[in-house]
């Protein structure tokens, strides 16, 4: 079952209403913020092992003990950071994942200074297969396997899957022409 269609099921209605927002206003389409790019990467980072539902609730604490995703800030963590990150009970304690969202804004950073941009630095690796952007995250950043990259690039519109055909948000994502349209 899709997401599109397991949404209208769910119950109670505020849990519906948390993933229809999502769903009808973020998933599938193109970010051109790179705070925002390194936002939705921590997201679907912390999501591994738990549900989706889980990050959305989370998803303004997130914003919070990260600084509103701030790249040149998440960079510049102390141990300090680290420390009060791993004791921040409206995020995911997990300390792999912490250190992931630390290592990887240095390592947009370093993209930043060569491409121009993190958008730029994925706009230079399209299109790619699915196994060839996981083999690439799992070379470029830490804690990026399958199902993350795969989540991540349908999530930012660099990989087809996010809506059916049939979804009435499906003919909005096109108008804001995603990169796997242009594959």
């Amino acid at each position: 079952m899709s997401y599109c269609s397991a949404i209208k099921g769910m119950q109670p209605e505020s849990r519906r209403e948390l993933h229809k927002k999502y769903h009808d206003n973020y998933y599938g389409f193109p970010i051109h913020d790179d705070n925002e790019l390194f936002g939705r990467l921590i997201m679907e980072i912390n999501q591994a092992g738990l549900s989706w539902e889980t990050i959305l609730k989370k998803e303004e604490s997130f914003r919070l003990a990260y600084d509103n995703f701030d790249i040149q800030k998440v960079a510049a963590y102390t141990e300090t950071d680290r420390e009060r990150l791993l004791s921040d009970p409206g995020i995911i304690r997990n300390k792999l994942k912490v250190n992931a969202a630390i290592e990887n804004a240095k390592t947009i950073i370093e993209l930043q200074k060569e491409f121009g941009s993190f958008e730029k630095w994925l706009e230079s690796n399209h299109p790619k297969t699915l196994p060839e952007w996981m083999k690439l995250f799992k070379k470029t950043f830490k804690f990026t396997g399958g199902e993350i990259v795969n989540e991540f690039l349908m999530s930012i519109g660099y990989l087809k899957g996010s809506h059916d055909e049939s979804c009435s948000i499906y003919k909005e994502v096109l108008k804001h022409k995603p990169m796997w349209e242009k594959g």
